[in-house]
């Protein structure tokens, strides 16, 4: 690496994680084999520089298949060049005259020894500092007198550093939860506008880290700073190790007719390999271990009974979380449980708490009366929600756990949960396309129905409100986007090569759509997804070079994977500064929607909300209308939502006070050139059509209703273009 670029890469790590450590130290804890048919292998390998002291203590296990006297040959690299080579003849080494001859059969080497201080300044002072160090140590084993290669094993050095941060973890979760929280509030005071746009940006950068998730659960091979990187967001997918939970997870298969996995209670007789290679490379090792200790007919040792593994993709995710493969499942939808109970918990106790506050006159009567009338409604639409947010995760889990087949209950429950949650959002979206069709229909334009009815926002708002009124159908698109792209992570990990191509290609093609479509509510919320859209794009392309698919030199490979933590970290940094203000605004300022332009499709002409109905003559003209306090409905009557095809108009006998009425003032509507001023603008561009719910009216009709019912019109309709 040439010397600007390694002060570069490593100025760029040093600024943005300035981290610290009591003694500087490199370490390594496993030697994989890197070469087939290697005749050296290690079950234990534990090994430990300490620069202050100069010392190095290690200890091995070994298993050989090599007679004879071997050179060996040791290469240190870092960042894919080799920047240090040495050739050690074991037997002018005190410490290594075990290995001269080397002999068939365990080989254990248990020593400390002291550096002289010429290798100790060869090493640079930035290795002890730089977070995920890319370097190896990769030793080669040759026969002395013919020069033959018989064996190759790497370690990977680590000086303790690194990006994967619980408290990073920690802190995108609490910002993530203080968004949502907030437009909650926010929607509940009745600032509609600043709760839609607040909630729809929590809801991408929630979506941001699951696809930051996504990278490092690929079978890709990724560079250390990638990997590490990636793992500050399986939060977002369930997989936080704990154990209490995972104990129940274990006990949970067990009783179910499961083998829990063990890999983590048996590391001192287990050798992981977190790497992409074969799994034939080490079931030779294992086959050749297991003949070279009965031909020695020695004592059983760790070597005789230790298998390797290898663990790449989703494991390699839940191996560093700590959690057993035979866990990773039921560790993730327990968290998605126990996630959905503390919400209807919360959305519970807060209807409580704000009954009590009115009562006890700590709480204005008009405050949060919307959501103390229609709780149950709200609490519906945010179930909802929470489908949709744990759509990637249960893809991913539920899809990955039918490859895997843990136990029959556990694959039942991913059967289960699954297509559940994919027919609940397929449904309601078929809801939404054919409310937002029957509007069209009925009154050219979209918004009409899908906002004018507070119990079908509430419930499914969700799935709309983010985007502009003529885009109500994207929902659809973003689903498959998030089912398509769940499915290859979960079934393709036998392959980073399908994976990281997959990946490319679905993210393009979301991109374009988003770009020519601009689906969503402005251009702020458009710029926002577009460039997480743009940034997705991108770490899909990193992702395809770091699958080796171009047989790029391991320089490039690693530059990039710095690169990819870099534009990442600083990305995640905006995203979070601007979700993160947006909510402190949204929930201290004193009327936030100042902050917002109002909507091109004139949305919040059509919002009525319960608690501006503050006039008796708005109330006699709800009970006229047949609205209940919880929305436009009589108790007999068809809702908006329901599917009654009377509903359009066909059919005449059934009741006019039903949802079949929409909303109107007790003014009565204007007509569309009373007072120079029209009706909200339209969907489609023709002459609006006759509705049964359309009056005309003169401009002397208007007056004289402005001058019987007084000069204000109602609340609901103020800035819809009626006053």
């Amino acid at each position: 690496m040439a010397p600007s670029l390694r002060s570069l890469i490593c100025t760029c790590l040093l600024a943005l994680l300035p981290f610290s450590s009591a003694e500087n130290r490199l370490t390594s804890t496993s030697l994989n084999a890197c070469q087939a048919n290697s005749s050296f292998s290690a079950t234990l390998f534990d090994v430990v520089f300490t620069p202050n002291n100069g010392t190095f203590a290690w200890d091995v296990n070994g298993v050989s298949t090599i007679n004879g006297n071997v050179t060996i040959s040791v290469n240190v690299l870092a960042y894919g060049l080799n920047i240090n080579t040495q050739e050690i003849n074991p037997c002018d080494q005190e410490e290594l005259r075990g290995m001269c001859p080397m002999r068939e059969g365990p080989i254990k080497m248990d020593s400390n020894a002291k550096l002289p201080s010429s290798a100790l300044s060869a090493i640079p002072g930035i290795t002890y500092t730089v977070p995920d160090l890319d370097a190896k140590v990769r030793i080669t084993f040759n026969m002395t007198n013919t020069g033959e290669q018989v064996a190759c094993v790497e370690a990977e050095l680590s000086n303790g550093k690194t990006v994967d941060q619980k408290g990073v973890a920690w802190t995108l979760a609490v910002i993530s939860g203080i968004a949502l929280v907030s437009s909650a509030i926010t929607s509940g005071l009745g600032h509609s506008n600043t709760a839609a746009h607040v909630a729809s940006n929590a809801l991408s950068l929630f979506g941001y880290f699951q696809a930051q998730a996504f990278i490092g659960m690929t079978a890709v091979e990724l560079p250390p700073i990638v990997a590490s990187w990636t793992q500050n967001f399986q939060w977002s997918m369930g997989l936080i190790g704990v154990d209490f939970i995972q104990d129940i997870a274990t006990w949970y298969q067990r009783a179910t007719g499961g083998t829990p996995s063990e890999i983590l209670s048996d590391l001192a007789e287990t050798s992981v390999q977190v790497q992409k290679r074969g799994l034939e490379l080490a079931s030779n090792i294992i086959k050749r271990a297991g003949l070279v200790a009965r031909q020695s007919g020695g004592e059983s040792t760790a070597a005789d009974t230790s298998t390797t593994v290898i663990i790449r993709g989703i494991k390699r995710v839940g191996f560093r979380a700590g959690i057993e493969p035979t866990n990773i499942f039921l560790t993730g939808y327990i968290f998605f449980i126990v996630f959905i109970f503390f919400v209807v918990l919360g959305v519970v106790l807060f209807k409580f708490i704000c009954e009590g506050l009115v009562k006890a006159g700590r709480l204005k009567h008009d405050q949060f009366q919307d959501f103390r009338n229609g709780w149950t409604t709200v609490l519906k639409g945010i179930l909802y929600r929470i489908v949709v947010i744990g759509l990637p995760q249960m893809v991913v889990l539920c899809f990955w756990e039918f490859t895997q087949n843990d136990s029959g209950a556990e694959v039942a429950l991913a059967v289960f949960t699954v297509f559940t949650m994919i027919g609940i959002l397929g449904w309601a979206s078929s809801k939404v396309i054919r409310l937002a069709r029957r509007s069209i229909n009925m009154h050219k334009n979209p918004a009409y129905i899908l906002y004018s009815d507070p119990v079908s926002l509430n419930k499914w708002g969700f799935l709309y409100v983010q985007f502009k009124a003529t885009a109500y159908f994207f929902i659809v698109p973003v689903l498959l986007y998030v089912l398509i792209k769940g499915l290859f992570i979960a079934l393709a990990q036998e392959s980073g090569i399908t994976q990281a191509v997959s990946l490319v290609v679905i993210e393009a093609v979301f991109l374009i759509a988003v770009c020519i479509m601009t689906p969503y509510m402005d251009k702020k919320t458009n710029a926002f997804n577009i460039s997480i859209c743009v940034i997705n794009f991108i770490s899909a392309i990193f992702l395809l070079v770091f699958s080796d698919v171009f047989n790029q030199p391991g320089i490039v490979t690693g530059v990039m994977g710095v690169i990819f933590f870099v534009y990442n970290a600083v990305f995640s940094t905006v995203l979070i500064i601007i979700v993160l203000v947006a909510s402190v605004i949204a929930i201290t300022a004193k009327n936030p929607d100042t902050r917002y332009q109002p909507m091109r499709d004139d949305r919040s002409s059509f919002i009525k909300s319960q608690s501006q109905l503050n006039t008796e003559l708005d109330a006699l003209g709800a009970t006229a209308r047949g609205e209940s306090k919880h929305g436009f409905t009589s108790s007999k009557g068809a809702r908006i939502e329901d599917d009654d095809e009377s509903w359009s108009g066909s059919d005449h006998s059934k009741p006019v006070n039903t949802y079949a009425d929409p909303p109107r003032s007790p003014y009565g509507p204007p007509s569309d050139q009373a007072s120079g001023r029209h009706m909200p603008p339209t969907y489609q561009s023709q002459p609006r059509t006759a509705s049964p719910y359309d009056q005309s009216h003169t401009n002397s009709m208007t007056s004289q209703n402005r001058a019987q019912y007084g000069a204000n019109p109602s609340p609901w309709q103020r800035g819809a273009g009626y006053d």
